[in-house]
C-alpha cells in the first residue's frame, strides 16, 4: 500500500492543473457559443412574423408590446446587451488593472471577447427590432464598426506566434521549429520541393520592409484564402502519383507538416510587421469604440430620461 501511494503520480501537477484549466476554458467557450445560438435561434422564430412588419403593421400586432425596443422583452434585451458590452470593455481595462491583469491569461480573455463581441450586437439588433433610427441608429452602425475591425484585430493577433502558454516566441525559436518541420519535409518522399514551392511563395525580408502595413495585411490575406485550395491540389496530385503505394494516413501527417512549415513561415516573415499592424488598427478601433461607448450611454440617459426603465 505504501508502494503504491510512493509511486502515485500526482493529481496537482501543474500540467495537470493546466489540461484541467484549458479544458474548462474550452467547455465554457463552447457552452456560451452553443447558449447564444440557441438564444439567437429563439428569438429569430418567435418573431418571425413580427420583425418583418413595417412600423406601421407592427402597432398592430400582438407581439408589439414585447418585442418593441421599450416593450417587456426588448427592454430586457437592450439590458442585457449593456451588460455584454460592459464585459467586453473589461478586456481592454484589464491592461490597466493590476489586480485583474493576473487573472487567467490574455489568449482566454481574447476568446471570452471575440464571443462577446459576436453575441453583443445580435442581442442589440433584437433590441432594436431591427429598426436602426435617431443617435440609437448611428451607435448602432458604429458599433457594427468596431465588430467589423475587431475582426480584423483577431486576425492580426492570430498573425503574431504564440506557446501553448500564450507567451510570445523568439525570433530565434520560431526559426528553430522551422528548421525542424523542414527536415522533417525534406525526409518525406510524397511531395516534391517543385510540389511544394507554390505554398511557401512570399515575398522576401527586404520586399517586406518596403510594403505598406495594408500592403502586409492583405498579402497575409491572400495567402491565408487560397491556401486551402492549394492544400487541395496538393492532395489530388499526391493521390494520383501514388495511388497504389500511399497510405491515407501517411499522407495526411505529411498535409499536416506542410500546414505548419507554411503557416511558420508566414509568421517569421510577418513578425517584423505586427507591431505597425496592431498601430495602425489601434488608430481606427479605438476611436470607433469610443465614440460607440459614448453615443450607447447618451442613448441609455434619454431612455431613462423619457421613462422607459
Amino acid at each position: 500500500m505504501s508502494v503504491l501511494v510512493a509511486n502515485r503520480v500526482p493529481e496537482s501537477r501543474p500540467e495537470v492543473r493546466a489540461t484541467s484549466v484549458e479544458k474548462r476554458h474550452r467547455f465554457v467557450l463552447w457552452l456560451g457559443m452553443y447558449a447564444s445560438i440557441a438564444g439567437t435561434l429563439a428569438l429569430a422564430v418567435y418573431g418571425l412574423d413580427y420583425y418583418p412588419l413595417d412600423h406601421a403593421q407592427r402597432a398592430l400586432s400582438p407581439k408589439h408590446a414585447l418585442l418593441k425596443p421599450s416593450g417587456t422583452i426588448g427592454l430586457r434585451l437592450g439590458i442585457f446587451g449593456v451588460v455584454l458590452f460592459l464585459l467586453i470593455y473589461l478586456y481592454a481595462i484589464r491592461k490597466r488593472w493590476g489586480w485583474l491583469s493576473r487573472k487567467g491569461n490574455t489568449r482566454r480573455w481574447l476568446n471570452f471577447h471575440v464571443l462577446l463581441g459576436i453575441f453583443a450586437p445580435v442581442v442589440i439588433t433584437f433590441h432594436a427590432a431591427f429598426k436602426f433610427r435617431g443617435i440609437a441608429g448611428i451607435a448602432y452602425w458604429i458599433m457594427m464598426a468596431v465588430v467589423l475591425s475587431g475582426f480584423v484585430g483577431r486576425y492580426i493577433y492570430s498573425l503574431i506566434p504564440h506557446s501553448l502558454g500564450a507567451a510570445e516566441i523568439s525570433l530565434h525559436e520560431l526559426r528553430g521549429q522551422s528548421e525542424t518541420m523542414a527536415r522533417q519535409m525534406d525526409s518525406q518522399k510524397i511531395l516534391s520541393p517543385a510540389d511544394l514551392a507554390p505554398l511557401f511563395r512570399l515575398p522576401g525580408p527586404a520586399a517586406l520592409q518596403s510594403m505598406s502595413a495594408l500592403s502586409v495585411l492583405w498579402m497575409a490575406v491572400r495567402f491565408d484564402l487560397n491556401f486551402p485550395f492549394q492544400i487541395r491540389r496538393l492532395r489530388r496530385k499526391a493521390v494520383a502519383s501514388h495511388r497504389d503505394s500511399l497510405g491515407s494516413q501517411d499522407l495526411e501527417d505529411v498535409i499536416s507538416s506542410v500546414r505548419k512549415q507554411a503557416s511558420l513561415s508566414k509568421k517569421i516573415l510577418l513578425l517584423s510587421k505586427t507591431q505597425e499592424l496592431f498601430r495602425l488598427w489601434h488608430i481606427i478601433h479605438r476611436p470607433f469604440s469610443y465614440s460607440f461607448a459614448i453615443l450607447a450611454g447618451i442613448h441609455i440617459l434619454v431612455a431613462l430620461l423619457l421613462g422607459y426603465f
